[in-house]
């Protein structure tokens, strides 16, 4: 396992964490796009994750017995490449632990996870646009632009 301090500890994310995890997607949305979440909604939405590992993985980085870093997986089927896709959401570092290598323990882990896996052929994740100091460290990691733009419809 790959570390991204002495200190910090690189682990799945399990029941437990729920609050955490919840509290740090509230602050990611707050963050990267002005949007508040509905707190139901998006406890819900954790502990729906937390208790289906099918629907995704949580992984988080703590330090001293405290959570202060995450990043969640989900998984895309690839037809063209007879494989999986694991795509990272839900990133977020507590601002304290920035640019102190946390989050890429975290990729690090993950990375290694999947390439293990023989079924999983690469790793995705969405930035918004405005975010530079996100998109300058995932190139750092390796990672590339794929030339998709990201259309949605909610419902």
């Amino acid at each position: 396992m790959t570390q991204a301090h002495p200190e910090i500890k690189i682990r799945i994310g399990c029941k437990n964490d729920a609050a955490v995890l919840a509290e740090f997607n509230q602050l990611l949305a707050k963050e990267t796009e002005g949007k508040e979440l509905d707190n139901s909604t998006i406890m819900a939405g954790v502990v729906g994750g937390l208790e289906r590992p099918e629907r995704c993985q949580y992984f988080v980085a703590e330090s001293r017995g405290q959570v202060i870093g995450q990043a969640m997986i989900t998984y895309e089927w690839s037809d063209w490449r007879n494989g999986e896709l694991w795509w990272l959401q839900s990133v977020y570092v507590q601002r304290d632990y920035r640019r102190q290598g946390v989050f890429t323990g975290i990729y690090r882990y993950i990375e290694s996870l999947a390439r293990k896996n023989e079924s999983v052929r690469g790793l995705r994740l969405y930035v918004e646009e405005e975010n530079s100091p996100g998109r300058k460290v995932y190139s750092h990691l390796g990672m590339k632009h794929a030339g998709y733009h990201v259309y949605e419809v909610e419902f």
